[in-house]
């Protein structure tokens, strides 16, 4: 039974992670030149959130380090995308937001990627698809409660 367990384990690590694989190599393809994924990451995010963000809660929110964070608003910071201010409140702090240009390249590579996906919901089904987004979302808050 043990061995069943862990067979049916590494099939779905498996299959998640090849599935990560090729929806990043997917994506990469059809981002505009010079955004890479984790750069779409933040701006959607903060498009979504319609907010500003410490680099700390950005960090963590995307699962990802300080400084992957630091590095990747450095880049959309020097490219327009964002906005970095100084908390007014706590001067160590920073106060991240995206800007008008970073909201029309999020907007455009929306554009770009929706129908990559869109093509991958036609393919599979919209109930199977409706069907696996409650399961992925448990997998994602069971693993984000380990970290």
């Amino acid at each position: 039974m043990n061995e069943d367990k862990n067979a049916l384990a590494i099939a779905l690590f498996t299959e998640v992670m090849a599935a990560d694989q090729l929806v990043r190599a997917r994506l990469s393809r059809v981002l505009p030149k010079g955004m890479e994924i984790s750069h779409f990451s933040v701006l959607n995010h903060l498009a979504w959130i319609a907010d500003e963000r410490t680099p700390a809660q950005l960090a963590e929110t995307l699962h990802v380090t300080r400084g992957a964070m630091t590095n990747t608003l450095g880049k959309l910071e020097w490219a327009g995308y964002v906005h970095i201010r100084p908390d007014w409140d706590d001067a160590r702090r920073k106060l991240v937001a995206i800007s008008p240009a970073g909201r029309q390249a999020r907007d455009y590579a929306v554009g770009t990627v929706t129908p990559v996906i869109t093509q991958m919901v036609d393919k599979m089904g919209a109930e199977q698809v409706r069907g696996a987004i409650p399961i992925l979302r448990e997998m994602r808050m069971l693993l984000g409660d380990e970290g």
